[in-house]
């Protein structure tokens, strides 16, 4: 309870319907109300009553208040006066720093404090971080006090490390995040059998003793040889929740499909298709095109891009909506999704599944010849895919190859989609967004979910129609939600600062190539001086230099602008199910245009800076645990090739060593520079490139280079690499002329012992 909801108040004239701010301060001072209790407190009859149960309503849509068991009342944030608390830091007067267990709620949670020599009256060693207790509350300016009730042990906090086996009394385990200061000490007692090397989850034991922080092992994952230890290393380093509460799992199934009765169009009779790649684990957009029969618009196209309503089961404030924000987005490996929401809603009630009625939001657009989007209009609607399809499928059909499936669809849907979709490119044209070509890894499992082979991605016209369609929905979102001035979360990308174009521009002086100085920079600019790398030696590189001096996109309810795409007003809309972002997107729609329940509330747009800031961390957590899970994959994969050589570029240039990228595989792995040679190497950042100091020898971003595999490590995802052949004769830095050895760049002998 706060400062705010102790004052004193005045007392509300019975019989009156009471106002909020009376309801919320008798259910601060009374946390155990129920409705009735606050009828009779307010001596309400008839239809004060009602306007009392819709005002609690109201409270709980936003979040103000929640209802516990027995249909009674809490205000949201104010603890019971017994809760279990947990130990979080010890302050040098000795004061325990206490946090409730349970904490569901925006915002930090409150202070709570037990006082030294607190735990004298409790049997067992002295509390320390991690334990846990049972304790009775008392409010205080800054938060609680507390007063012990029961020790209930220590927390259930875990981590993820391999075990090292210490003789016959147990041993330590080295955790994987690499951030991570302290090993774990576990007795034999505790180790579960746990053997040698295993990969494992621990448990901290509380208390304050001196050395390693105790553990106890209650998981035993596997080997790093077996294929699922991989993702799960990258899921625990970066903290993405990756088991549903049961309170979450019990409201996703809870939730039944929508109906046409809910107040939504009927748009069954429309041929909406998914199209996604052959592994898509979730389907949450369907597109559809025509030519314009309006003769206003010659040559113009009706288009609809359908999105699976997930603001109709994932409503403000319940359990899975604050399941969904902690974890921001859905996290995607090569043996598993972890998912946003739950499978029952992500994989089955909002994905739109072939020839079932789905609820969707759909996005209609009137396209003219030129591509432009003339108009556009949102409404809830029910749908029923006509097909399921892959990239794979759309693509043969249009190049004249369809199969049983699409053939049918080749006349009616594929080529009216595709005749949109150049038109929509004109547009695009025009607009010029930044045309980076960066290569995708494709990662193959087999059956027992080990790596079958690296590659990289292909990438066909039928990904860059969806994704124009997409494109075009989220700007009309965008675009609809500001006329409405109605409050969201935009997509933005900022502009390249003017360090890193400074950075570029000294890099291309050195590739002879010039970047327009006192002028604003453009993606119009960018493109040109890529198309003109295109098909030259140096094309991978300057694409390489051109992303690092990119800003990176986030979510603000502050709109600039997305830099990269050319667009002044952009905000994801299209994929609900695994985006919080486009969630609230589609709330706001609901509330702008009074489309029915679940819109955006108050509170929430009270909230949208501090949520936007959440989603986009979540955003690079997902994206960090990713890579991370690639590059355990890809030196799981090459551990079997030790002392294997291979050819490569370099991909990256420190003062510690040169990164070499495979071109079998796409392999990233460092060159130390001590195994360069005996001189010093110096590190010239304008150019990207190590030179040496007496020699001149000169190893520069992008050059070809000739490796052999020295050690491939999975539990770090690190490969590390000899240099064989590569780099480049250059001028001493001391005035001397080049070594003889190295007037043909670096060779070292094939068959000397490594």
């Amino acid at each position: 309870m706060n400062k705010k909801q102790r004052e004193p108040r005045e007392q509300t004239q019975r019989g009156t319907t009471p106002t909020r701010a009376d309801v919320l301060a008798y259910i601060s001072e009374h946390p155990e109300a129920t409705k009735r209790d606050l009828a009779r407190h307010f001596d309400l009859k008839g239809t004060d009553k009602i306007a009392l149960k819709r005002m609690l309503r109201e409270l709980m849509d936003e979040g103000d208040v929640k209802r516990g068991r027995g249909k009674k009342l809490r205000r949201t944030g104010d603890l019971p006066e017994v809760t279990v608390v947990e130990v979080i830091d010890v302050t040098t007067d000795g004061e325990l720093i206490c946090r409730p267990a349970q904490w569901d709620h925006d915002g930090k949670p409150p202070r709570i404090i037990l006082a030294p020599g607190a735990d004298k009256a409790i049997e067992g060693p002295a509390l320390g971080i991690g334990e846990r207790i049972l304790a009775r509350l008392k409010p205080t300016y800054e938060g609680y006090d507390a007063r012990i009730i029961k020790r209930l042990g220590a927390n259930v906090q875990k981590t993820l490390g391999v075990f090292r086996r210490m003789g016959k009394h147990g041993g330590r385990v080295e955790p994987v995040d690499k951030k991570a200061r302290h090993e774990f000490a576990v007795a034999d007692i505790d180790a579960g059998g746990a053997a040698d090397g295993e990969l494992v989850v621990v448990e901290p034991i509380a208390g304050r003793a001196l050395g390693p922080r105790k553990a106890r092992i209650t998981e035993r994952i596997g080997r790093m040889s077996e294929a699922k230890t991989v993702s799960l290393i990258a899921i625990h380093t970066h903290g993405i929740p990756d088991q549903f509460p049961q309170a979450v799992i019990d409201e996703a199934a809870r939730a039944k499909p929508a109906k046409l009765e809910d107040g939504r169009v009927d748009l069954r009779k429309i041929p909406l298709v998914t199209i996604d790649p052959p592994d898509a684990r979730d389907h949450d957009d369907a597109v559809w095109a025509e030519p314009d029969e309006d003769p206003a618009n010659k040559g113009g196209f009706q288009a609809i891009v359908a999105i699976a309503d997930v603001s109709y089961y994932v409503r403000p404030g319940s359990v899975l909506d604050r399941e969904a924000l902690k974890r921001g987005n859905s996290a995607y490996f090569p043996d598993r999704v972890v998912p946003m929401l739950p499978e029952h809603l992500s994989a089955d009630l909002c994905s739109l599944k072939e020839k079932v009625d789905r609820a969707i939001i759909a996005c209609h657009l009137t396209i003219d010849a030129g591509g432009r989007v003339k108009k556009h209009r949102f409404e809830r609607a029910l749908m029923r895919s006509a097909a399921r399809l892959s990239y794979n499928e759309v693509q043969d059909a249009l190049d004249g190859r369809p199969n049983d499936k699409t053939g049918p669809l080749v006349e009616p849907i594929l080529k009216p989609l595709e005749a949109c979709y150049r038109a929509l490119t004109k547009a695009r044209d025009k607009r010029s967004p930044i045309d980076l070509d960066l290569p995708e890894h494709k990662i193959e499992l087999d059956d027992q979910g080990r790596v079958k082979s690296i590659g990289v991605r292909e990438r066909y016209d039928a990904h860059r129609l969806i994704e124009e369609f997409m494109i075009q929905a989220n700007v009309a979102a965008a675009e609809a939600l500001e006329e409405k001035r109605t409050p969201l979360v935009f997509r933005i990308h900022a502009p390249p600062s003017d360090e890193k174009l400074a950075a570029l521009s000294d890099f291309l002086d050195s590739m002879k190539i010039n970047l327009p100085k006192n002028q604003t920079v453009t993606t119009t600019i960018l493109n040109r001086i890529l198309a003109a790398a295109r098909n030259t030696p140096n094309a991978d590189l300057i694409n390489v230099i051109m992303l690092r001096s990119q800003s990176q996109a986030e979510y603000s309810p502050n709109n600039i602008g997305h830099f990269g795409l050319a667009l002044r007003r952009y905000a994801h809309f299209t994929s609900p199910i695994r985006r919080y972002a486009d969630l609230i997107v589609h709330r706001a729609l609901v509330r702008a245009f009074k489309l029915g329940q679940g819109g955006l509330t108050d509170s929430e747009i009270d909230h949208l800076e501090r949520d936007a800031q959440d989603i986009s961390a979540a955003e690079r957590r997902a994206m960090a645990a990713e890579r991370d899970s690639t590059d355990r994959y890809i030196a799981a994969f090459m551990s079997d090739r030790v002392g294997a050589e291979f050819d490569g570029k370099i991909s990256g240039v420190t003062r510690f060593g040169l990164f070499i990228r495979l071109a079998e595989t796409g392999a990233d792995g460092l060159v130390p520079v001590r195994t360069l040679g005996r001189e010093f190497f110096n590190h010239d950042e304008r150019t990207h490139a190590l030179i040496g100091e007496k020699s001149g020898l000169t190893f520069r971003l992008g050059d070809k280079v000739r490796v052999r595999l020295e050690e491939a490590t999975p539990l770090t995802g690190g490969l590390r690499f000899e240099l064989l052949e590569g780099g480049k004769p250059g001028t001493p830095m001391r005035g001397q002329a080049p070594r003889k050895d190295v007037k043909q760049g670096f060779k070292r002998g094939r068959n000397r012992r490594r």
